[in-house]
């Protein structure tokens, strides 16, 4: 393995929480921490990426923000990592497929919050990614109906998970996804920025 690149046992189940984390927050955490617990992943990546190709501006700078990341999110089990940056990647089902080939011994867990669900579908290649690995959704303040009614809640109903097998989520083949209805910190980067409290330049 290169220099750099995060580290996971064999046979671990890997929860994968990407973005831009421009910047990273108490809420990105809290995401972090509940589906540790629930979906009882024994580690969690944080893929701080390069850009969103569904975003026009770009983020501040990686370094920063993988320091910023750093500082906030401290726990033994949670790496933060410029993996996508390291590996050339730049749209989540080639990251995925990247790193199934780079650790074929790890399963790995797709995180995301309810948000994301619910425009899924206009996200690059998103039934692949559906059909690559298992899918952890986090529901967040206002988002619960959009999910569920959304592209890929629907087209991929018969391999939705009850939320008492959240915990088998990472050992079961994809399709497989299931969604989690925790109490959510009302906390945004959009809304940083916004008060100014995170300057990009």
């Amino acid at each position: 393995m290169r220099a750099g690149m995060p580290k996971a046992g064999k046979g671990q189940v890997v929860g994968l929480l990407g973005g831009s984390f421009d910047p990273p927050h108490k809420g990105h955490v809290h995401v972090t921490r509940e589906a540790m617990k629930r979906f009882g992943l024994d580690r969690v990546w944080w893929l701080v990426s390069p850009g969103n190709p569904l975003k026009a501006e770009g983020p501040a700078a990686m370094e920063r923000r993988l320091v910023a990341a750093r500082a906030i999110m401290d726990h033994p089990r949670v790496c933060v990592t410029d993996i996508e940056a390291r590996i050339g990647t730049r749209y989540t089902a080639e990251t995925l497929a990247e790193l199934q080939r780079l650790y074929p011994d790890v399963r790995f867990v797709w995180l995301m919050g309810a948000d994301n669900l619910a425009s899924f579908h206009r996200w690059d290649k998103w039934q692949q990614i559906m059909a690559t690995v298992p899918v952890g959704v986090i529901a967040r303040p206002g988002q619960r109906m959009g999910a569920r009614m959304s592209r890929a809640a629907d087209r991929f109903a018969p391999a939705r998970l009850p939320i008492r097998e959240a915990r088998s989520l990472g050992r079961v083949d994809a399709p497989a996804w299931c969604m989690l209805n925790v109490p959510m910190m009302a906390i945004s980067s959009s809304e940083i920025r916004a008060r100014g409290d995170w300057k990009r330049h």
